[in-house]
């Protein structure tokens, strides 16, 4: 099957890029290192070059980064002259656990993996993160020349055999999401596969998804675990789950994520990815998301609202719209410095935000609107209330999939569409 998927994609490749031609080759290159610190710092450690078995996912002529989200940025530098050839923006989820109370002093270590463009030449691959005033600056570089750099291969051959749950065409000029099957036991097949074309369905579900559908590919990728479920500590259920998936992460019960970045990009190593989905195979209401890393979302009831709000995260880069007091973190916005998600402001600087969207005459901040259906976004404001926090941070709408489950509001729809441009151009 894989040999199959792989003529698949190979035939449909149209010409690439003068400039990618001229400086990369058409695979891909992933970079697995160690974050560790806590709130005072932190600190990265190589751990190896990948060479990934398929082709390169991306753009080949969206090589810079255009959208300025994220708190940390990777930058690839041609070695002999300092031309930047590649950025993408990106968060991590050490930047939550940071602000959680264990993060105030407590260093932990954290798996994380960037896929790149194989380089021809030697580069320098820096790794940055934003200062106090919201600049990048470079936190670690590492070197990488084709020529003389060992690559390894994962040890554990048994990953995931891809399949394809949608096919639109070349990896180069569509958004690839592979979705990743997680606790699943060996008596569950049937319900795995169900599940796969279910979630396929949930992806395309909601606004802009729906209307850019052909703009996607969706891979699959399904192995059963020795049992059933997911790691729940606060129910007292252990499973030895696929990627080591867990409720509960930073106290939050619903918080469903993992911290095993190597294994989960193993199962990878076939795939065209531009995205992943995590698949959790429990009844128990959870979820998870960080911006160019991963979602996750437990097959539920609510899945199907569940997954777009995760993949606003991870897709978009967009901020919480919700008020939470009981999150263990809950300082993640400096007062008087605009937040960088698109959707949430703290109106230190909100002509950049979505002052454009604005119906003329319309107050700031704005008053609340009341009895409005809750799956309405409701008109274009300012209203207070988002981020985690009553007050001082806003949002662009009453409701919207950001923060209630409703559909995505106007500023989210503008942010996700720019998005899946840099992908399909």
């Amino acid at each position: 099957m894989l040999a199959m998927l792989t003529l698949v994609v190979a035939a449909a490749q149209p010409a690439a890029s003068d400039s990618f031609d001229r400086h990369f080759e058409n695979r891909t290159l992933r970079l697995d290192y160690f974050r560790v610190g806590c709130r005072t710092f932190d600190t990265l450690r190589l751990h190896r070059w990948v060479e990934k078995a398929s082709v390169w996912a991306g753009s080949t002529t969206q090589l810079v980064d255009p959208i300025d989200n994220g708190n940390y940025r990777v930058e690839m530098r041609d070695a002999s002259d300092s031309t930047v050839l590649y950025t993408r923006c990106f968060n991590t989820l050490f930047r939550e656990y940071r602000d959680t109370p264990a993060g105030a002093d407590s260093v932990a270590e954290f798996e994380e993996v960037l896929l790149l463009p194989w380089p021809r030449q030697r580069v320098e691959v820096s790794l940055q993160r934003r200062d106090s005033n919201l600049l990048f600056r470079t936190q670690k570089t590492f070197t990488f020349d084709p020529a003389t750099t060992r690559t390894v291969q994962p040890r554990n051959l048994r990953y995931g055999m891809p399949r394809q749950l949608q096919y639109k065409g070349d990896p180069h000029v569509k958004m690839d999401v592979v979705i990743v099957a997680e606790g699943y036991g060996p008596k569950d097949q049937k319900k795995m596969e169900k599940d796969l074309k279910a979630f396929t369905e949930h992806l395309f579900a909601r606004e802009p998804f729906r209307s850019r559908r052909d703009d996607f590919n969706v891979w699959g990728v399904a192995r059963t675990s020795d049992a059933s479920g997911i790691t729940d500590p606060v129910h007292g259920i252990e499973v030895n789950s696929i990627v080591g998936s867990t409720y509960n992460i930073f106290g939050s019960d619903r918080y469903l994520m993992t911290y095993r970045l190597f294994l989960l990009h193993d199962l990878l190593h076939n795939v065209p990815c531009d995205h992943i989905v995590i698949m959790a195979n429990s009844a128990t209401y959870g979820g998870g998301a960080i911006y160019n890393f991963y979602a996750m979302s437990a097959v539920q009831e609510m899945s199907e609202w569940i997954l777009p709000h995760e993949l606003g995260h991870s897709i978009g880069g967009l901020a919480d719209e919700y008020v939470d007091d009981e999150l263990t973190y809950n300082n993640l916005y400096q007062t008087g410095v605009e937040p960088i998600e698109p959707n949430i402001t703290s109106l230190a600087d909100f002509d950049r935000k979505w002052q454009s969207l604005l119906p003329e005459g319309t107050p700031v901040p704005t008053p609340p609107v009341e009895s409005l259906p809750r799956r309405e976004t409701g008109p274009v404001g300012v209203y207070e209330g988002a981020g985690y926090v009553p007050t001082g941070i806003y949002r662009p709408t009453t409701h919207c999939m950001m923060r209630d489950y409703a559909r995505f509001c106007p500023v989210c729809i503008r942010r996700l569409n720019e998005v899946f441009d840099l992908y399909v151009r």
